[in-house]
């Protein structure tokens, strides 16, 4: 173990507060899967639970574990955690449908179901994410996350919070209104996916480091800024674009697959998977 790894883990600490908070979550959860299975059985599996369990998971793993160090020190590391916080950890927490085992009393308040009914939208969600994406990653914005720990956080539930709502509308966990399959939601995720490419071109042929912080700070693993620029546009530009072609793949398929007789079949109701609706 090189000594910059053992001084990042000795440096880490448990962050009490948000271990407790994903605790009380999954408990939260588990209670009201428990309950609504008594009568939705097969609609609430195992899977259900183990998706969003595994959520929670990464979601800790991301943000709570010296993984969090390890984006302090290294541009690439950084990039890993905001892909798992905004492509990795939503779908995972949407396709355990937690809206009812979590929300429901919330969702009993016509007001609130209102505000939440048009933060779902896709026009809605699609710019909260986009504009978050690219709003924290102004040199400026990432700068003084970094700089400012409390501001880090904020950075984080930026984007968990805005991509649970872009993933919402492509996974439409019940009980939301069911619609049937059409091609604007593969112009929904491919967009996503150009402005993800467009960041992740820009940092990696800029051809300079963007980012003060990390001038500013010796890197313990003795790799140049531009470098680890280069390597965590990468895997921004790659892994992301991974994630979000899987379902437009998928829905494609759907859209323009063909029955056993042959014909082409109309959009079906998604909720025939229970996954896309």
């Amino acid at each position: 173990m090189s000594d910059a790894v053992r001084e990042i883990l000795a440096d880490w600490r448990l962050p009490v507060w948000l271990t407790l908070s994903i605790l009380l979550a999954a408990v939260v959860y588990l209670r009201g899967w428990l309950a609504i299975r008594k009568t939705r059985r097969q609609q609430f599996s195992g899977m259900r639970m183990a998706s969003f369990f595994c959520g929670l998971g990464i979601l800790w793993l991301a943000i709570g574990s010296p993984m969090d160090g390890f984006a302090d020190a290294l541009l690439s590391a950084h990039m890993v955690e905001h892909l798992l916080l905004m492509m990795v950890v939503p779908p995972l927490l949407l396709c355990g449908l937690p809206a009812v085992p979590l929300l429901s009393p919330i969702l009993r308040i016509p007001f609130l179901r209102r505000i939440a009914r048009w933060m779902v939208k896709p026009a809605v969600a699609w710019l909260a994410m986009n504009l978050t994406f690219l709003g924290w990653h102004v040199p400026a914005a990432y700068d003084f996350a970094l700089e400012h720990e409390n501001w880090h956080a904020v950075e984080h539930l930026c984007f968990l919070s805005a991509s649970l709502l872009f993933w919402w509308c492509v996974v439409r966990p019940w009980p939301a209104a069911k619609h049937r399959l059409s091609w604007g939601i593969l112009l929904y995720l491919v967009s996503a996916d150009m402005v993800n490419t467009l960041l992740s071109a820009f940092l990696a042929f800029c051809g300079r480091p963007v980012y003060a912080y990390y001038l500013g700070h010796a890197n313990p693993f003795h790799v140049s800024p531009l470098d680890d620029q280069t390597l965590g546009a990468v895997v921004m530009w790659v892994f992301g674009s991974i994630i979000f072609l899987i379902p437009a793949t998928g829905i494609t398929v759907r859209l323009a697959g063909f029955n056993s007789s042959g014909s082409q079949f109309a959009p079906t109701n998604a909720t025939e998977s229970g996954h896309l609706r």
